[in-house]
């Protein structure tokens, strides 16, 4: 793998940047010239600090913040490389959600399906963006132990906590192992016990998912209880979420059906109430959504402390350009870069009546279905993705704009941060997802009732429209959003799928687990053309990156590449 560029030893300074949010991992950034393991674990404050990068590896990209250019990853743009930035490119602008023209580190070969293994850096960084995060845990891991804290006088201090702490990173290294089970299949296998000189070795796409769920099911009962843990740290229920989401996908990764016990543990976490759906579908987006119950596992960012173009600062002023604050508050003014809009295949997934973005109504209160956020009010905006000539642009008003993330408090205020970067937690997990699970995995199979499914349905309809026990003043609420029970379908779930979760980094694999990603299903500029075209079932794999093939001649890489 390629090397990281800098010392793993200070690669936790940054864990100071959770500062506002992740309470005991409050911890002061260590001295620069602490180099060596001895050094920096003498204190509880070294671990915790080493903690907090396991977290702040999925959402910061460097030691400085601002792109200031001491990066994580060598030879990365620093702000391209943010782990929610890449997986945008190649979870959502792979599918029927997103369109962003940019041809600079492979965008365009995502956008139109065509990468390989040579051509689009963001693939290759997301590969080794989640090696990093494993090395963090790792190490992490080969030095949390009871030996090693008994050694350094820290076991009185640490005997009550070093449990979590380990079950916290190998949750986190378990999601990234399950990741990397998603996106590249047959992936090389490390962990605290592989020496440093020794070559990894590649583990079948059966062998990934297997030791991630067993290192899930191992450690669920030592992460604490549910809702016992500190906000943006991970409890048990994060657990059951990522295992009810690899069972849901086991029949995709590993040609096991495993739509039971998908279904056993989405329940588990819908049952458990510590993390209730929240009254507003638009609150969980804001930058104060740190308040926000339904959100599982959030990836914190902070505008004062965790400045980056990367995390939730790319989803939203990505998502819109200067002339959209004159309409609604964007909280970014006019810092908008103007790159990404919906494609047509997002926006027909609503009511045609829902879309249209009102002046007058800035957060689409009278709307039906809440969760049509979009911007069609700039001058001589339009649907289509293309221009008079049938052709990709970049102006932004060819296609429309996608605008549930808003830099600003329920209360439409500017937060502490201002401006000129973002305070939105990103959502890795959140609850809906589990309803939406659970009825899935039922009319794929599981022991539930179909009825049981179509109130999971309907809960998060009803949620949508805000209607029933979800109604409040000045919200319109006349309109239920429920189906019958002759309308629940497959069909149906991966819609409600596409306009609950969009933006949230689960579309492809959605796609691809419902058999719709590289066949019969077409969408604006899939395999470079218009109205899209078929493309070779080898994408629904990413190919292994070059340089790792070459770096390690044992790897075999993935078929068609």
């Amino acid at each position: 793998m390629k090397k990281i560029n800098t010392c793993l030893f200070t690669l936790f300074f940054l864990g100071i940047s959770l500062v506002s949010c992740l309470g005991d991992l409050d911890t002061m950034p260590l001295d620069n010239n602490q180099l060596v393991s001895e050094q920096v674990y003498k204190t509880k404050d070294g671990y915790t600090g080493v903690l907090a990068k396991c977290y702040a590896s999925l959402i910061l990209t460097g030691q400085q913040g601002g792109d200031g250019g001491n990066g994580d990853l060598e030879g990365a743009n620093e702000g391209y490389s943010g782990y929610v930035r890449l997986l945008f490119y190649l979870q959502e602008l792979s599918t029927d959600n997103f369109l962003m023209p940019s041809s600079s580190n492979g965008l365009r070969k995502c956008l139109n399906l065509q990468w390989d293994a040579s051509n689009a850096s963001v693939v290759t960084w997301t590969y080794q963006r989640l090696y990093m995060s494993i090395a963090y845990c790792n190490e992490l891991l080969r030095e949390c132990t009871e030996g090693k804290l008994q050694g350094r006088g820290l076991w009185d201090e640490m005997k009550d906590e070093y449990i979590s702490y380990r079950a916290e990173a190998r949750l986190i290294r378990a999601y990234c192992y399950s990741m990397l089970c998603d996106l590249f299949g047959n992936v090389p296998y490390v962990d605290e016990y592989t020496g440093v000189k020794e070559i990894p070795v590649q583990y079948t796409r059966k062998q990934i998912f297997e030791y991630a769920e067993s290192e899930l099911l191992a450690i669920e009962n030592e992460l604490k209880a549910p809702g016992e843990n500190e906000y943006g740290r991970v409890d048990r229920v994060a657990d059951w979420f990522l295992l009810s989401r690899m069972y849901l996908n086991a029949q995709t990764w590993i040609n096991e059906n495993k739509y039971e016990a998908a279904y056993t543990y989405a329940k588990k976490v819908i049952t458990d109430g510590h993390y209730p759906l929240a009254s507003d579908y638009r609150e969980i987006f804001l930058a104060d959504n740190n308040t926000c119950k339904e959100i599982i596992w959030p990836l914190v960012q902070d505008g004062l402390h965790a400045q980056s173009s990367a995390g939730t600062n790319f989803y939203v002023k990505a998502f819109v350009n200067g002339p959209m604050d004159e309409l609604y508050n964007t909280g970014v003014g006019s810092r908008g870069w103007g790159n990404v809009r919906a494609k047509m295949t997002l926006v027909d997934a609503f009511d045609a009546d829902d879309i249209r973005f009102d002046v007058n109504d800035t957060w689409g209160n009278g709307k039906k279905d809440k969760r049509a956020q979009f911007m069609t009010a700039l001058p001589n905006q339009v649907k289509e993705t293309w221009d008079a000539n049938m052709n990709m642009t970049s102006l932004f008003t060819y296609g429309y704009g996608y605008i549930k993330w808003r830099n600003v408090t329920k209360d439409d205020q500017l937060c502490a941060s201002g401006e000129a970067y973002t305070s939105i937690d990103f959502p890795l997990f959140r609850t809906a997802d589990a309803y939406l699970m659970a009825a899935e995995a039922i009319l794929r199979g599981a022991s539930g009732t179909d009825a049981e499914a179509l109130g999971y349905v309907n809960e998060i309809r009803e949620r949508a429209y805000m209607s029933g026990k979800y109604a409040k003043s000045g919200v319109r609420s006349d309109v239920s959003g429920a189906v019958s029970l002759n309308e629940l379908t497959l069909d149906l779930i991966l819609s409600e799928r596409q306009k609950e979760l969009a933006s949230e980094l689960v579309r492809r694999t959605d796609l691809i687990r419902f058999g719709k990603y590289t066949k019969g299903n077409d969408w604006d500029w899939k395999n470079g053309v218009r109205l899209g075209e078929d493309i070779d079932d080898k994408y629904k794999l990413f190919p292994l990156p070059e340089s790792e093939m070459t770096n390690n001649p044992a790897l075999k890489q993935n078929d068609g590449y």
